[in-house]
């Protein structure tokens, strides 16, 4: 058994967490994505450490392979007993994305939740707006404008949908908020 002065601090969990990409969207990590809701030494065997996921959504297929990812991330930063939980509730929500991860999110390309026409996340009556022909006005995380139309309600991952710039003409994906 491990003694509790020779654990890895949380401190340095979380640092390590913050290296673990999403595999699905690699340039944002899982720290950034909001999934990870918690890290803590059990209390009855000192030496296993407990991280606490959420998965995007219930269905993710990525959800083994970011456990196994943690799992070898603490395993070469020389945490030997990692136990992995799930916990789907509450259920993620994009309100998890950092700010650093959605910026991330831009530079590469992804629309993050919240680059709504004013920038902020709220409710927009989109029913309303089909039947005016339009979408939900989304930033070109490209060249910024919101002259966009929604190509698909579903991009490459079902979290995003596929928008279309009409002012620099790139498909991009929008991370959808929910």
């Amino acid at each position: 058994m491990v003694s509790v002065a020779s654990r890895r601090s949380l401190d340095d969990v979380w640092t390590v967490l913050r290296g673990v990409p999403d595999p699905e969207i690699p340039v944002i990590s899982i720290v950034d994505l909001g999934i990870v809701r918690g890290v803590r030494w059990n209390q009855e065997q000192a030496d296993e450490l407990v991280v606490t996921l959420t998965p995007t959504y219930s269905g993710c297929p990525a959800t083994a392979v970011i456990a196994d990812s943690v799992t070898q991330a603490l395993c070469e930063a020389g945490v030997a007993h990692a136990r992995i939980e799930t916990t789907l509730s509450p259920a993620w929500t994009t309100d998890w994305l950092s700010e650093a991860g959605k910026e991330r999110l831009a530079q590469f390309g992804i629309a993050p939740p919240g680059m709504r026409a004013g920038g902020d996340v709220r409710s927009i009556d989109i029913s309303r707006l089909r039947s005016q022909g339009r979408s939900e006005a989304v930033r070109c995380p490209r060249c910024g404008s919101f002259a966009t139309e929604l190509l698909s309600r579903f991009g490459s991952t079902p979290c995003k949908a596929q928008y279309r710039c009409r002012t620099c003409a790139e498909p991009f994906d929008y991370f959808k908020p929910h």
